[in-house]
């Protein structure tokens, strides 16, 4: 199973960058991997979304649920048949003033042996890539030091 877990500082209040990462449609536009996404319906507290996300020439395409907890967690789940696993959580702890401790962590198993294991030859390091991208999409969003928030 690939379980990853990074963290990050960004200057940037909670409230935000929980805005951005629950806007799940915007992924492929900076998520490495991801494809495409549909939202199936969205609510003020959860979505259901199709992804599309690639690893190399494989891709998966799958549905998942999101909790959205604002402004301190996004959990994403997924009972795809593909999975054996599938948990996605963001969180987002105010840090100081104006200044936000983002964590990204990931679990993930797929019943595919062979696609389990192309994916984690072919991955990693998922979890520090994904953030980082969305720090990047962060500063275009939001500005270089949390100017738009």
């Amino acid at each position: 199973m690939l379980s990853e877990r990074a963290e990050q500082r960004m200057p940037y209040e909670s409230a935000a960058l929980f805005d951005l990462a629950a806007d799940i449609e915007h992924y492929p536009l900076y998520l490495p991997g991801w494809r495409e996404v549909r939202i199936e319906e969205r609510q003020r507290d959860w979505c259901r979304a199709i992804q599309t996300v690639g690893f190399g020439p494989a891709q998966l395409r799958f549905r998942t649920a999101a909790a959205l907890h604002r402004p301190e967690r996004i959990e994403v789940t997924s009972d795809d048949p593909q999975f054996r696993r599938f948990y996605l959580e963001w969180r987002f702890e105010s840090a100081r003033r104006g200044e936000c401790r983002v964590e990204l962590a990931v679990e993930l198993e797929l019943r595919s042996f062979l696609l389990q294991r192309s994916m984690e030859w072919m991955g990693p390091p998922v979890v520090g890539d994904a953030l980082r991208a969305f720090e990047g999409y962060a500063r275009e969003r939001l500005g270089p030091s949390g100017a738009g928030t």
